[in-house]
């Protein structure tokens, strides 16, 4: 129920942190992986270690803001692997600021990159999802589409967002055999926290703290939630928000 063998798994910001993390899920389950990001170096080294699981990989340079790139990207997916079963919505960034002060540039940004990028993907990629007759869509949320700070007015806005384009998609495609769901990583080890960890000194121990697993979150720790809803053995789970965050969002 968990192999991929004969799938091809498309996963933006697929070269760190995270995306890689789910990237790794895929390859391990025998899918063939296409990186998408703009640092050709990272893409580089993101497909080696790929390769190093036996996997089929390669990579494209994206510009997930905009519609003609994103449809590039999947276009060079097809074109490489021959089809595409999995489209993996990872693709985000961060600008924190308090509400009063926030840019009005920046809140576009934030919003572009993490929003309506995973539309722009997923609209792009429905045609090959379909045709596959299984199709799967994996967003990455975030817990602040559930919780609020004071410093994240445009990614929890972006983060709510995806959950609710997830929700709807699931509806519209579900008759064309596509399942649409969505993580929402908690505290997760990656560049992004460790600045956030020095922006906000309190916060490593605030996340120790409330969090039941007593750590941060890992990026291994998402490969196995993206082989379970890449594959069959999620055929009739669709349209959710699962947390993988250690606990933090159910303690009180």
């Amino acid at each position: 129920m968990f192999d991929l063998k004969g799938r091809v798994g498309l996963v933006t910001g697929g070269n760190g942190g995270i995306g890689l993390g789910l990237g790794r899920g895929l390859a391990r389950a025998g899918a063939a992986v296409m990186v998408a990001g703009r640092n050709a170096e990272k893409n580089a080294a993101a497909v080696a270690e790929l390769r190093g699981l036996g996997a089929e990989a390669d990579a494209v340079i994206v510009d997930v803001t905009d519609a003609a790139s994103v449809q590039a990207m999947v276009d060079a997916t097809v074109a490489r692997f021959g089809r595409l079963d999995i489209l993996v919505n990872n693709a985000g960034t961060n600008i924190r600021n308090r509400p009063e002060v926030y840019a009005e540039a920046d809140w576009h940004t934030v919003i572009d990159t993490n929003l309506s990028s995973a539309y722009l993907a997923a609209k792009a990629a429905h045609p090959h999802l379909k045709r596959g007759g299984a199709g799967r869509v994996i967003n990455n949320g975030s817990m602040l589409s559930i919780f609020g700070l004071p410093f994240h007015i445009a990614y929890a806005a972006s983060k709510g967002g995806v959950v609710q384009l997830t929700r709807s998609l699931a509806v519209a495609w579900a008759a064309d055999g596509i399942t649409v769901n969505c993580i929402l990583p908690g505290w997760i080890d990656t560049d992004l926290t460790r600045k956030a960890r020095v922006d906000m000194p309190q916060l490593d121990a605030n996340v120790l703290a409330r969090t039941p697993k007593g750590r941060w979150g890992e990026i291994g720790d998402f490969e196995g939630i993206a082989a379970f809803l890449g594959s069959d053995a999620s055929a009739f789970v669709t349209g959710v928000a699962i947390p993988v965050d250690g606990g933090f969002s159910v303690q009180g």
